[in-house]
């Protein structure tokens, strides 16, 4: 090479079957939202769905599962269930209601496509996409696969302590279980409300309690939606320090009620602390049962405060409810928890792990990502420049993983793609 010369790297440009401006991966509630407003604003997308539209509502729920919030409230704006406003969907309700947005937006939907690999396109912009339908070329990714992706099972319990063990999303009712007792590990709203379900059938259950937040369902004739709304708890930024892996026991079955674990003892069901440790048979759990009670009624009793002094400070004719306030004694079993037991002589055969989603973002391969590997971004617009994230927890506020709440995300998101299109069409004059 001569001097002056400059070296160049050939680059391999490879075709794709289709080509795209913005890519939306998920027709769940992140990817219909995120299309309505793709539509709204003239942007040619197109969603792809490896299963059915809403698919996880329909098979990762199990068979009795309703809304946690009232149908006035958790829905898309300017679309509504078919429903009374203060009932609580059936996730089949859901499940087809979104259906229906999709349809009512002209969503361009493509089911049973599954997305296996994107990377970013070298030496120009845009994204090369692999999936079981071909290939796809496209300037912008949203991914829109929500927060329940790779349902969490630790390996606490070995398969050869012959346990049956599933996950909560694979619970579908107590039929399915064999005879014997239950130990169900979660108290959030999944947690609870299964071992709820399975007590009423006759089973034994017993339920590990963890750090929880233990909202009222409705308060002074209120519903909790409503107060987190006006106290503006929704548009919180980020959970309070020291709560990021705090769940909330809150429930819409049987017509929405507030969880107690103290009634649930009362009915039956054995409270027990964290599961630590299984050996030998036996399973060993934390000393945090009565603190994590306790925690979860300061939290019921805080919310309670907030509302009256709201109340109070608006002027608002509400009914007093001070039955709200009566905080039972402490079950034997808080009094006195088990720390040890034998799961054979217990008569627990099998155990439901009610314990959350970690992220499964093999197929994404771009630099979107922390050293732990979650999504590295700003209200869901990533360190990647072009890739987007939605429905995820926390995306931009308290209600981002909410049917209304990443309707608001998707928004934003739409806007950024939005701004970042100006700038590639823009020319000096």
């Amino acid at each position: 090479m001569e001097d002056g010369q400059t070296r160049t790297s050939a680059v391999e440009v490879v075709v794709s079957d289709e080509t795209v401006e913005v890519l939306v991966i998920g027709a769940g509630q992140a990817g219909i939202a995120m299309s309505e407003h793709l539509g709204k604003q003239g942007i040619e997308h197109l969603v792809l769905e490896r299963d059915r539209v809403a698919e996880r509502w329909r098979s990762w729920r199990w068979d009795s599962l309703v809304a946690n919030g009232p149908a006035w409230h958790d829905r898309f704006p300017g679309s509504d269930f078919d429903c009374a406003p203060d009932a609580f969907a059936g996730k089949e309700e859901v499940a087809d209601y979104l259906a229906a947005h999709a349809e009512k937006v002209g969503a361009p939907i493509r089911t049973g496509v599954e997305v296996t690999k994107v990377r970013k396109n070298e030496g120009r912009t845009g994204f090369h996409v692999e999936t079981s339908g071909g290939t796809i070329d496209a300037r912008f990714i949203v991914s829109a696969t929500g927060a329940f992706q790779k349902p969490i099972i630790p390996t606490l319990v070995p398969e050869s302590a012959g346990i049956t063990q599933i996950h909560s999303s694979d619970y579908r009712n107590p039929g399915q279980l064999p005879d014997g007792a239950v130990l169900v590990i979660g108290a959030g709203s999944s947690g609870v409300q299964i071992a709820d379900e399975l007590n009423r059938t006759g089973k034994q259950v017993y339920l590990a309690v963890g750090p929880h937040d233990r909202p009222p369902r409705s308060y002074r004739d209120r519903d909790f939606c409503w107060w987190l709304g006006v106290l503006g708890l929704w548009d919180a930024a980020t959970p309070p320090a020291g709560a990021e892996h705090v769940t909330i026991a809150v429930s819409g079955a049987h017509g929405g009620h507030t969880v107690d674990f103290r009634q649930l003892a009362a009915e039956g069901v054995t409270l027990v602390g964290r599961a630590d440790e299984f050996d030998g048979g036996i399973m060993r759990f934390g000393a945090d049962l009565k603190a994590n009670i306790d925690d979860g009624d300061a939290n019921y009793l805080g919310m309670l405060d907030a509302a009256d002094d709201y109340i109070e400070r608006n002027g608002l004719d509400l009914p007093e409810e001070p039955s709200a306030r009566d905080i039972g004694p402490d079950p034997d079993c808080v009094s006195n928890p088990i720390r040890e037991l034998d799961l054979a002589a217990a008569g627990i055969t099998s155990i439901i792990w009610a314990v959350g989603f970690g992220n499964d973002y093999d197929w994404l391969q771009v630099d979107a990502f922390d050293e732990a590997g979650r999504p590295s971004h700003q209200r869901g617009v990533s360190s990647e420049p072009g890739v987007y994230f939605l429905g995820l927890p926390w995306l931009s506020r308290r209600g981002s993983s909410f049917i209304w709440g990443v309707w608001h995300d998707a928004k934003y998101l739409a806007d950024q793609i939005t701004i970042q299109r100006a700038y590639a069409a823009y020319e000096p004059a």
